[in-house]
């Protein structure tokens, strides 16, 4: 298996360690005064989703792990898993379990393309588009002169995703949402 030295890990590599693929969030050089050198990495495991900071002497080696990270394109769901089709052109098609959807399960439709990361030929996380445009399907009206300011409002989108929305924003309205923060962008032309 190919290694990294603890001096070309980057944030975001994909590596191996007991086991498990995990991929870089942060990775910290430490010159103490005294003594050797040494890399301070926080991982986040993609099965579990937990955080882990390790300890590394510097010029140590890490496994690198044999992730792949694809495009692919929502097509359903059976109840147990949500299926996605490969864009290249085969057709092909993956399932994907609850632990991979977790984050993105708010941001699921059909024919979207989302980020597959793939790990022994099975599905480890699902990465939603950055900006997704949702059709509004329940919201209070909003009655003028409410607030001083331009207030918000709770909104539920086609997926079942709650966000707030500015009073003005009705049932039926194509809106464009910040997957990364849940937030309102802007309305969506339909």
């Amino acid at each position: 298996m190919a290694s990294y030295s603890t001096n070309e890990i980057k944030n975001g590599a994909k590596l191996l360690i007991d086991g498990e693929p995990c991929t870089v969030v942060n990775n910290e050089f430490v010159k103490p005064g005294k003594g050797q050198a040494f890399n301070r990495i926080k991982v986040k495991f993609y099965r579990s989703g937990r955080i882990l900071e390790k300890t590394y002497k510097s010029g140590d080696s890490i496994e690198v792990a044999d992730v792949m990270e694809l495009d692919m394109e929502y097509s359903y769901t059976d109840g147990e898993f949500w299926h996605f089709m490969k864009t290249d052109g085969s057709f092909e098609q993956l399932g994907a379990d609850a632990n991979a959807i977790a984050e993105a399960k708010d941001w699921l439709k059909e024919q979207e393309v989302y980020t597959i990361v793939l790990f022994n030929g099975a599905i480890l996380s699902v990465t939603p588009p950055n900006f997704i445009e949702l059709q509004v399907t329940q919201t209070d009206p909003g009655v003028k002169g409410d607030t001083a300011q331009g207030g918000s409002k709770p909104a539920t989108l086609a997926t079942g995703a709650v966000v707030n929305v500015p009073l003005f924003i009705e049932e039926g309205e194509f809106l464009r949402i910040d997957t990364r923060s849940r937030e309102y962008v802007s309305r969506a032309k339909q």
